[in-house]
């Protein structure tokens, strides 16, 4: 039994509308960051690892000195964008 539901394409620009830092690429959104130093990124790296380590939901992400981009979909739903991303994006969301 699954914990997460695919994202209609209706539901996904309805919450794209709302949370308009992330984006859509190739069946994932994505938030491309900017931080004063290495440190702060890898700091928030950091804070992100934990917060999807307690979800069980692990980006995929980028870095690059102080640019951070994060990547979300499900892999247990063939790759898609289901409900444990959006979830995971918010509490993205309130770590910044």
């Amino acid at each position: 039994m699954s914990n997460f539901t695919v994202i209609s394409d209706a539901d996904l620009n309805a919450w794209l509308e709302e949370h308009q830092a992330w984006s859509l690429a190739n069946d994932e959104v994505f938030i491309h960051l900017e931080f004063e130093n290495f440190v702060e990124a890898f700091g928030f790296i950091s804070r992100v690892a934990i917060l999807a380590e307690k979800q069980n939901h692990h980006p995929r992400l980028e870095n690059v000195y102080n640019k951070v981009k994060l990547f979300l979909s499900t892999h247990d739903a063939g790759n898609k964008i289901t409900t444990k991303d959006l979830e995971l994006a918010e509490a993205i969301e309130r770590l910044k």
